[in-house]
């Protein structure tokens, strides 16, 4: 079959492996017809995300039909159009029981303390081979995946693989509650499905910061306050927007890949020096081989951290949804102390979301397929990773069609 593999820092291919086969009672094989490619991709094509083991097949967001099941999974039928949620639980133990089923006890086969695992991602998390194929296993099926309803089309329910959940469960993690004012950082994908889930969760006011001026435009439609730290400084605009005070809940949904602003009022009170944010790269992104401005990692770690830490209001609270790797130790510890802040950060509980996510999408609470900017062939897939990876202009959210 056809699969996007990842071979090392900055080399991905579209490559023929072995279609993949039932190895647990507990697996489903699903045939994708739709996938993804999200910036957690990028992290491990840049060398951000530490650990990835050569063949491994990427992505971590898809729809399919079920092609096989394992004999211990029972709530599925050969046919079942579904969902594959991006984290992988078994939705049995203590931990799945409680809905934090992104630390799933059985889930990572290095062991309950491992941490989450998910589809294509590095060593630490299993790993298990990703999305982007015609086929895919599917460990601990019957919590993996959830059946997509009838009145949902294969673009809506993707959206509801990931990036809307993390959103969602952003929000949740940043306290957000009626009447709050709310920072969101970084207005990708996941910075967009945030702000839509701060607003439904009752946030008063989203402030959008970001560069890219295509991203800010799709905040403004959603009716968020845009800061382009390439103008200003986005601490100072939060704290004029909101007459000194700051925000009550920040969105972190930049993660390592934040790049500092090189000159305007943002550069002229970067709150780290350009030394540090070097540091910091060479700890993140050790493996990192750029070719020109292709693949290059983010060049200020702990920007948006650093950023939220002196944006929020004493006493308020930051959610970290932007992916940080295992070994990145770098934190604003003594500002977040002295303003009583509270911090929590995470990886997405994405089979406690789904479900009910699916219902609002259904029912146009929410339409994610607003965020849809690119449509691309398999064969075409590559190069759509490049394109992305540059951030431009444009290139939000890009889905491909397996079949």
């Amino acid at each position: 079959m056809k699969a996007i593999v990842w071979h090392a820092p900055g080399d991905i291919r579209l490559d023929d492996v072995a279609e993949p086969a039932i190895e647990e009672p507990t697996d489903a094989i699903v045939k994708i017809t739709r996938t993804a490619i999200c910036g957690t991709d990028l992290h491990a094509v840049r060398g951000s995300l530490p650990g990835m083991r050569e063949g491994t097949v990427l992505g971590h967001e898809a729809v399919g039909t079920v092609e096989e099941l394992g004999s211990a999974v029972r709530g599925f039928r050969r046919g079942d159009r579904v969902v594959i949620c991006s984290t992988v639980s078994c939705g049995s133990c203590s931990y799945c029981r409680a809905g934090h089923t992104a630390q799933c006890d059985n889930a990572n086969p290095h062991g309950p303390g491992a941490g989450t695992c998910f589809f294509g991602g590095p060593e630490p998390t299993g790993p298990v081979n990703g999305l982007q194929a015609e086929y895919a296993r599917i460990p601990w099926a019957s919590s993996t995946m959830v059946r997509v309803p009838d009145a949902l089309g294969d673009d809506a329910a993707l959206m509801v693989s990931d990036v809307l959940p993390t959103g969602w469960f952003g929000a949740r993690i940043a306290q957000v509650s009626a009447g709050d004012t709310v920072a969101v950082l970084g207005a990708g994908i996941v910075g967009q499905c945030a702000i839509a889930s701060a607003k439904r969760q009752g946030a008063r006011r989203v402030i959008a910061v970001d560069s890219v001026r295509s991203r800010l435009d799709v905040a403004q439609s959603q009716n968020a306050e845009i800061v382009d730290f390439t103008q200003e400084d986005p601490v100072t605009a939060v704290h004029q927007l909101t007459l000194g005070i700051g925000v009550d809940r920040v969105i972190d949904a930049v993660g390592v890949d934040a790049f500092r602003p090189r000159s305007g009022p943002a550069a002229d009170a970067l709150p780290a020096s350009p030394e540090t944010f070097d540091a910091e790269q060479a700890v993140s992104a050790p493996d990192a081989s750029p070719d020109g401005g292709q693949w290059q990692p983010g060049d200020a770690p702990s920007l948006a951290l650093r950023w939220a830490a002196k944006m929020t209001a004493k006493a308020g609270s930051i959610g970290i949804a932007g992916v940080y790797p295992q070994g990145f130790d770098r934190c604003p510890v003594g500002v977040i102390q002295q303003r009583n802040l509270t911090v929590q950060g995470g990886n997405c509980n994405h089979s406690r979301h789904v479900p009910h996510l699916l219902e609002m999408v259904t029912r146009g609470t929410i339409d994610p397929t607003a965020f849809i900017t690119r449509r691309t062939q398999p064969a075409d897939a590559i190069e759509a990773y490049r394109a992305f990876d540059l951030r431009e202009d444009g290139w939000l959210k890009t889905t491909v069609p397996m079949g």
